[in-house]
């Protein structure tokens, strides 16, 4: 704890000597290692931010971290935008945007070289190679593909080599024959055209042509090649009627949806073109900086690759968007025209809103996945914890009115519940009595004291469904075992959670991630100790039911229930099976099959 005062204060030493002017900072930690860059208009004021006032948990993940910190001074905040990108790219540090895909989904790519490849990839090249998609159905990209190949002979071989005479390709009309000098660079580029207009869907002058080839091709009674091209025009119609999102609108849009949770965040990319909805993208990524830089940094990751397929606007939530806009239109070939709105008509509000539901789904997946380990970071910092409590496990208390006392131990893992380390037990001090403090010191003891003969490794944080007397009870357990571990109440009623030795309670606000842990754990505790009473008590009334018949004791009860498992299965049973397991006359069976037809038939009624 000292060591960590002293960093903060070394760390607030060195930013008195930052300028008041634009720059770059960079973050480090005790190796050296940059962990995070940020540009600012103010270099002191903006670092001096992070070590003041209550910061949210990514701040505080971040500032954990830093060990130094060092800083660039720029002209302007555009000059510390270019240099903040560069050194991004260069450093590639934990805490900024990096685009890791959600779910890599397919791309059709059109390679930059003088006699460019068409093909299918997943893998995305900074070269200045043309991507078409991604397509989230694989079966629209191949037939897609399939297509774009019978329409068009483009070249087929993986590295173009010169030849003197070409492969078979060539010969079946599906290759021009770039390797023999068959085509020319210009004729070539017009069928990479027309590529780009199928995989655009701008197919209206491409239909129209094959119309003019199946009429010419009719006219000289070529009917075969007529039907080839009719059929290439019938799959040409169907794709693009695949699309099941249509507006109508033929200029191309790009809908960037976020959420965040903690310093996770999640992008989703809705790609609209040519009126039809063409497919979605998600990225995810650890971030520390604020909403709006993070925004900034996925728009420059995501447009700062020259001569994409850019589209004509992208809606983003973002207020200030000229700085992106001026970088994107001087520094990034062919995003010249590309414009960055905030949605504003029902139309793209409501494409916008599916963008980030999409975001909110993924981030979902992320954060189960993780384990809910952002909400574990709250609970670390609210509670003061010195470790992730990975491991909770929760007790609680069930009876009726003194009877059927037990208790319930469930366990969670990383936020989620691990059912095979649920136990219950059954309370044995109270012999009737009422005293959930009582019941709670013994289900405690018995747990930890069984830990530690087996040498098993023990939670990271109890909870106990209560308040302070049980969280009372419980300590007290604790330190009699010689055990410090981390224990609080959480009390149904206010939803407030009690630590020991502590006079205020802590009162989360409704729907904090962390407190939404506790809660699932107090509720599962409830839930699995309530079941448990129940079966106690219907297997007591069980038992009731069979000692009421003559010569049927206790111990002849306990032996019947367990051989058949359940009342209704001895319901079932006929007198002679009933006698062999019970160890009496058939006569005294035929007195409990009799006994238990009627009273199945009063319960019926």
């Amino acid at each position: 704890m000292e060591r960590n005062k002293e960093r903060v204060e070394s760390l607030q030493n060195q930013i008195r000597d930052f300028p008041l002017q634009p720059g770059v900072y960079l973050m480090k930690d005790d190796h050296k290692k940059i962990i995070y860059i940020g540009k600012a208009v103010n270099l002191r004021n903006r670092v001096r931010s992070y070590f003041s006032g209550e910061k949210d948990i990514k701040t505080r993940t971040l500032v954990r971290q830093i060990d130094s910190i060092d800083h660039i001074v720029t002209k302007s905040e555009y000059e510390a935008l270019l240099l903040e990108n560069n050194l991004i790219k260069k450093w590639n540090p934990r805490y900024n945007i990096n685009l890791k895909d959600g779910k890599s989904y397919p791309v059709i790519r059109i390679t930059a070289e003088e006699f460019p490849r068409v093909f299918r990839t997943r893998a995305i090249v900074n070269d200045k190679s043309q991507y078409y998609g991604p397509y989230p159905d694989v079966k629209v990209l191949d037939e897609t593909l399939s297509l774009v190949k019978k329409v068009l002979p483009l070249r087929r071989c993986r590295n173009l080599k010169k030849r003197e005479s070409p492969c078979l390709y060539y010969h079946m009309g599906k290759c021009s024959g770039p390797c023999a000098g068959l085509i020319s660079k210009e004729d070539y580029r017009t069928l990479i055209n027309k590529a780009r207009a199928i995989l655009s869907g701008r197919t209206a002058g491409l239909e129209k042509e094959l119309m003019k080839e199946i009429r010419a091709l009719s006219e000289s009674l070529e009917y075969e090649k007529a039907a080839e091209i009719r059929d290439i025009l019938i799959a040409l119609e169907k794709l693009q009627t695949e699309q099941k999102v249509e507006d109508f609108e033929e200029e191309s849009r790009d809908y960037i949806g976020v959420d965040f949770s903690g310093n996770i965040y999640s992008f989703a990319v809705i790609q609209m073109r040519n009126g039809k909805l063409l497919g979605k993208e998600s990225f995810r990524s650890e971030y520390c900086g604020t909403e709006e830089e993070a925004i900034q940094e996925f728009l420059l990751l995501y447009y700062g690759i020259p001569d994409k397929d850019f589209p004509s606007r992208a809606f983003i939530s973002l207020k200030d968007r000229s700085l992106i806009q001026d970088y994107l239109r001087k520094e990034v070939g062919g995003a010249e025209s590309l414009s960055l709105e905030i949605p504003r008509s029902k139309r793209d509000q409501a494409v916008m809103n599916m963008a980030v539901e999409n975001a909110r789904m993924d981030l979902a997946r992320k954060l189960q996945d993780l384990g809910n380990l952002p909400a574990l970071e709250d609970l670390q910092n609210v509670l003061n914890l010195k470790k992730l409590p990975r491991r909770i496990e929760g007790f609680d208390i069930a009876h009726l009115d003194g009877h059927f006392t037990v208790a319930s131990l469930i366990s969670f893992k990383d936020g989620n519940p691990d059912r095979k380390n649920y136990r219950h037990y059954n309370i044995r001090s109270l012999d009737g009595g009422i005293d959930d403090f009582k019941a709670i010191s013994e289900a405690v003891a018995r747990r930890y004291s069984r830990l530690m003969n087996e040498k098993k490794e023990m939670p990271d944080l109890i909870l106990i469904d209560g308040g302070k007397g049980q969280v009372s009870s419980a300590v007290s357990v604790l330190e009699a075992l010689g055990l410090k571990i981390p224990l609080l109440g959480l009390a149904k009623r206010d939803e407030l959670i009690y630590l020991p030795g502590q006079k205020d309670p802590i009162d989360l606000p409704e729907g904090d991630r962390g407190l939404r842990v506790l809660q699932h754990v107090r509720d599962e505790t409830h839930r699995f100790a309530t079941s448990h009473n129940q079966k106690q008590r219907k297997k007591q009334l069980s038992l009731s039911s069979l000692e009421n018949i003559p010569g049927i004791g206790p111990a002849r009860s306990r032996k019947l229930l367990i051989h058949f498992g359940s009342m209704e299965n001895l319901y079932t049973a006929k007198a002679e099976e009933i006698s062999a397991t019970a160890g009496i006359s058939s006569d005294a069976a035929e007195m409990i099959t009799q006994y238990l037809s009627r009273k199945e038939k009063s319960e019926e009624q």
